[in-house]
């Protein structure tokens, strides 16, 4: 919001901030993965750092600071971290909801329909793409969602037809997400195997490890927060437990070559943590080089140097975390495995979002006939050549 802790109110232009604030608490406590609770609360424009949380803390008012604490406790956020800053704030940060309302003077448990789409109207004017004015709608109705069950709204406002706000692609369209080959995913194996200048035996095993764990379907939140006591045995196979959306927990079975590599990296002797982690007595799986778990940023930055250490230019300029996940449910589906087993394997709600995942990416050129096309006219090419030299 726009900096709370100098203004005389808590929360500008609401009533009662306290009441929405505990509110708040109670929707996001509703999610059992801390990652999650912190993912929806950053997109609403509400604090997460020690810092911004204590500037909160600090404001005279006994009922918001009753509020506020039990907002952090739902947060849980973690131990100050060394190593690299931040990643730097979002172009789109002051347009986050609630940050919107508080500029526009609107009392978010009074905003409208109307309110909703002049929001959208600002975050497209200001170059937000469709994909991510549809992802911050959806936080914003899953919030009054729970608002309008207790009663704090008189309805939904964010519940609008996404069709009509040009924010859903009409059925049968392929995404413009790229399907990477297989042949690049052995490429960013390779590259990780491989030793830079630089980074020690701990660092190559650690880069190996993350860029197997990938290709099991994770995401990238899930990788950041395993813990060792996730890594298991089940049915006579090396698993992990995966704390997934809203709470669910999976089994996912390791396949060789991520077991080879995640062996490799706790065999190394520096791979334990600086401290404990986040949750109390947990030990994170993954670290990075000062001991602290592995964060979004660093997994993404490591990517993007594997990426560019392949020498494949396409790679490196359109690889994300997410790119791989949907790598193991193409890769999935084509070789022959069912709908309902890949659904199980990456944590998908719904069988439909699977077959979504696999229908809206670019189909296998192995399944298309522009080669015959191609040959044909190739032949006909090389007739028409052949006639005009004899």
């Amino acid at each position: 919001m726009t900096q709370l802790a100098r203004h005389p109110d808590p929360w500008p232009s609401v009533d009662d901030p306290a009441g929405l604030l505990n509110a708040i608490a109670d929707w996001l406590g509703g999610y059992g993965n801390r990652s999650t609770r912190r993912t929806y609360a950053e997109g609403l424009g509400l604090p997460t750092s020690r810092a911004d949380l204590q500037d909160w803390l600090d404001i005279r008012d006994e009922n918001w600071r009753a509020a506020a604490a039990r907002y952090a406790a739902t947060l849980q956020p973690g131990p100050a971290k060394q190593g690299p800053p931040p990643a730097p704030r979002g172009r789109f940060r002051q347009l986050h909801w609630f940050r919107w309302c508080a500029t526009h003077g609107t009392d978010p448990r009074a905003a409208t329909s109307a309110h909703v789409k002049t929001w959208l109207q600002h975050l497209d004017q200001a170059g937000a793409a469709v994909a991510t004015r549809d992802r911050m709608l959806a936080t914003v109705k899953a919030l009054y969602s729970h608002l309008a069950d207790t009663g704090l709204t008189a309805g939904n406002p964010a519940a609008l037809n996404r069709r009509r706000l040009g924010l859903a692609r009409p059925t049968g369209n392929t995404s413009s997400t790229i399907v990477l080959t297989r042949a690049q995913v052995r490429a960013l194996h390779a590259a990780a195997a491989r030793p830079r200048r630089g980074a020690g035996p701990t660092d190559t095993a650690r880069a190996t490890a993350v860029v197997a764990l990938f290709t099991l379907g994770l995401r990238v939140s899930e990788l950041c927060d395993l813990d060792r006591a996730d890594l298991h045995v089940t049915r006579g196979r090396r698993a992990l437990r995966v704390a997934g959306k809203g709470g669910k927990t999976r089994v996912v079975y390791l396949h060789a070559a991520a077991e080879r590599a995640l062996a490799g990296y706790l065999t190394e002797p520096t791979t334990l943590p600086a401290r404990r982690g986040a949750r109390g007595t947990s030990t994170p799986l993954l670290v990075t080089r000062t001991g602290n778990r592995l964060t979004r940023q660093s997994v993404w930055q490591l990517l993007r140097r594997l990426a560019r250490a392949t020498g494949d230019p396409d790679l490196a300029d359109t690889l994300h975390p997410h790119a791989l996940r949907h790598f193991y449910v193409t890769t999935a589906v084509e070789a022959g495995a069912q709908l309902v087993h890949v659904q199980a394997d990456v944590g998908h709600t719904s069988v439909d979002t699977t077959e979504q995942v696999y229908n809206s990416a670019a189909r296998d050129p192995a399944r298309s006939a522009v080669d015959l096309v191609g040959k044909a006219i190739s032949e006909e090419l090389s007739d028409e050549i052949s006639e005009e030299i004899s």
